[in-house]
């Protein structure tokens, strides 16, 4: 006799199943061929459309709750092959709302009691978890298109500011987007000195050249003197067709002598970049070359935005104003005309000669025009940068000096390949 024998085979059941009896997840036993013996009541309370469910095949449990045909397949050859069997995630529509549950099942195994032998397992309630679990997937993806909306509005933003870069200058444009001194939106009383250039003959250029042509020499000769502009630390206040017209000591300040030397500097190297750049403007139809003229005044300048409600001007107003564009228009071919003041300012600087004595229009008293010539200074003269180098057999002009880093990298491929020319001819001769 054995010892399951002297047991009630059922009360052995029920007290085996005691702990599931009190847990609170849905647990169920069944038989070895997947027959229910015994549910607890949780079990009833998750799956109310079940009903009486003893003596039922488990898959067909699984089957009337909602289970896929091909997973409840995989239950069962699972829990015939391995003795145990997760399901992470079933989903069940109760009473119009979606819960979650995982199946957890196992093979008991029991020598001394063998209507023990059966399989146990047990429904947990996951609902909370996978909706917490999705809330935190759905904010992640949230912050995740967020993030990737505030990176296209940031792209977005960089490339209106490079956009609007080249309309402003470099100075307003920091003093506007770094919101230094609270933007640049007051008006203020400074002493600036004044630049205004323009090239000689400029209407007959523009009559005769091709439309692409001219401005393909107007958009270099205004890319260059912008570059030098900007070295030298002045303020792009427009261009005006050919003519440019630049002041110094605004939003940026060094004192009016460094302002004035600064301008000066800015004229003098703007002189030798058009020589430079001549043959190839000749090149492009500009059959005589390009000649500028310069007109640099000091004074108290009005400066700051105007303009209208729909359209604003970061200018300056003041005699100095007029009195630069009446010097630009006196100016020879090719030099430059500076103001009294501004001449007093950096005389001990520069070498300069009288040039005439006008009495402008709103003028009380005659002013003294001297023409500039260049710094005293052979070191300051020498520590300008060529763009042109002229040799016994070779000579180099950069065209464009936004970049000098790629016109040295093209200078070097223009290297290889005469190199590989000439070593081509090296070998024919040699053959």
């Amino acid at each position: 006799m054995k010892i399951e024998d002297f047991f009630n085979q059922q009360n052995i059941i029920d007290l085996s199943f005691f702990n599931f009896s009190n847990a609170i997840t849905a647990c169920y036993y069944a038989r070895d061929n997947l027959e229910i013996l015994k549910v607890n009541d949780n079990f009833l309370e998750f799956f109310p459309i079940l009903g009486n469910v003893n003596n039922v095949y488990f898959p067909d449990v699984l089957e009337q709750i909602g289970l896929p045909g091909k997973q409840i397949e995989e239950f069962v050859r699972d829990i015939n092959e391995n003795g145990t069997v997760l399901i992470p995630e079933i989903k069940i529509s109760i009473d119009g709302k979606e819960r979650v549950y995982s199946l957890l099942s196992t093979r008991t195994k029991n020598d001394s009691f063998t209507y023990l032998n059966g399989v146990q397992g047990q429904f947990v309630d996951r609902t909370t978890e996978f909706n917490l679990r999705k809330e935190r997937q759905n904010l992640l993806d949230e912050k995740i298109r967020d993030h990737e909306i505030i990176e296209e509005k940031s792209r977005q933003l960089e490339s209106l500011a490079k956009r609007l870069a080249k309309y402003l200058s470099p100075q307003i444009y920091q003093s506007i987007f770094k919101n230094e001194n609270g933007g640049v939106h007051k008006h203020a009383r400074k002493n600036l000195t004044i630049f205004l250039s323009d090239i000689v003959k400029f209407t007959d250029l523009a009559d005769t050249l091709e439309p692409e042509r001219l401005a393909t020499v107007i958009n270099s000769y205004l890319s260059e003197m912008s570059l030098i502009a900007v070295e030298c630390g002045g303020t792009i206040d427009k261009f005006i067709g050919d003519a440019v017209l630049i002041f110094f000591g605004d939003p940026e300040s060094e004192g009016e002598t460094e302002d004035a030397l600064k301008c000066a500097e800015m004229a003098i190297r703007m002189l030798k970049r058009v020589g430079e750049l001549n043959n190839h403007w000749k090149k492009l139809g500009v059959i005589d070359g390009i000649k500028v003229r310069m007109g640099i005044s000091t004074g108290f300048c009005t400066v700051g935005n105007f303009g209208s409600d729909l359209r604003l001007d970061y200018t300056v107003l003041g005699s100095p104003v007029n009195l630069a564009a009446r010097l630009q228009t006196m100016a020879d071919h090719n030099s430059i005309l500076i103001d009294e003041y501004t001449k007093d300012l950096i005389k001990s600087h520069v070498n300069s000669k009288h040039f005439d004595e006008i009495t402008p229009k709103g003028f009380a008293r005659p002013v003294q025009i001297f023409q500039l010539k260049d710094f005293k200074s052979a070191k300051h003269r020498e520590r300008r940068k060529s763009l042109t180098h002229v040799g016994e057999r070779v000579e180099v002009s950069v065209l464009d000096s936004s970049n000098i880093r790629a016109a040295i990298e093209e200078l070097k491929r223009i290297q290889e390949k005469f190199e590989s020319d000439y070593s081509e001819l090296n070998d024919q001769k040699e053959n």
